[in-house]
């Protein structure tokens, strides 16, 4: 995710006169921090939304395109580790094969006690749709359009919460934005379209004057959740799927293309290799 400093500064504290020429007022001036750093901090929370959505998107990916190539290559490595122990007889070998296979087994009575509903991995896909009344099917691709991004960041600049003045406004526009990163995270465009139309269409909030007590105050809550959204931001960028999203941002169809060639392989050496033990 590309949020330099820069970006999340945005601009300076700027004018040191009046629109007429004249010297500014401590107030005016402080007027015009807050709303710089407003501005600042609603671009970087729209980056970090952003990258958050194109991480949660490539998990699901991930796991639906690597989740069973991972579990194939841990049942083999359980296998082989089963079939050197019965080979060799050594008690550390068959110490290794009952661990291997006792992080592969579901917990014990689970399914006994949900009356087979389900195991230690959860829900059965019967029962999930028995409950739900919808039938299975797997997790839907979703990658926000380049369209989708542009309706979603300018809803964010123009309802964000931190442009409210008033508590009720304030409320306002975060059960809006709530609606808005849904239809981001669900890539649509026409609901999209659809809050910006509301949007529009809604009442125009009033800003009050504020006393410079309250002006100082909205500064320091500004930077506390910039601190906060700066270490949202590095939590994604360092796990596991962040790390992976930064090597291809632009081609992750790719990236997951390269690792699943190298399980593949890695599954055809595990085969090789428990195929030779049983011979």
């Amino acid at each position: 995710m590309r949020t330099s400093e820069g970006e999340q500064g945005g601009g300076g504290v700027g004018a040191e006169r009046t629109p007429g020429g004249g010297p500014a007022r401590p107030e005016e001036r402080l007027e015009q921090a807050v709303r710089a750093a407003e501005q600042a901090l609603i671009e970087f929370e729209i980056a970090v939304e952003t990258f958050r959505v194109e991480v949660e998107n490539f998990s699901r990916l991930h796991e639906q395109k690597l989740g069973p190539m991972y579990a194939r290559l841990e049942e083999l490595d359980a296998r082989i580790l089963e079939a050197r122990a019965a080979r060799s007889d050594d008690p550390e070998d068959r110490r290794r094969a009952d661990e291997a296979r006792a992080r592969l087994m579901p917990i014990p009575g689970v399914e006994e006690l949900l009356n087979g509903w389900m195991d230690g991995d959860g829900l059965f896909p019967e029962a999930t749709a028995m409950l739900t009344d919808r039938p299975v099917r797997p997790p839907r691709r979703v990658r926000p359009s380049d369209e989708a991004r542009k309706l979603y960041r300018d809803l964010a600049r123009k309802a964000h919460p931190d442009l409210a003045q008033e508590d009720a406004e304030r409320e306002r526009r975060e059960a809006f934005i709530t609606r808005v990163n849904a239809a981001y995270a669900r890539g649509s465009e026409d609901e999209l379209r659809e809050l910006a139309e509301e949007w529009a269409a809604g009442p125009e909030p009033k800003r009050l004057p504020s006393a410079a007590e309250e002006l100082y105050a909205r500064l320091e809550w500004l930077a506390r959740r910039k601190e906060l959204l700066t270490l949202v931001a590095r939590q994604l960028e360092d796990g596991a799927i962040g790390s992976m999203l930064r090597l291809a941002p632009d081609d992750p169809d790719r990236l997951l293309e390269e690792i699943a060639e190298r399980l593949r392989a890695q599954v055809a050496e595990r085969e090789a290799e428990l195929a030779e033990l049983l011979a």
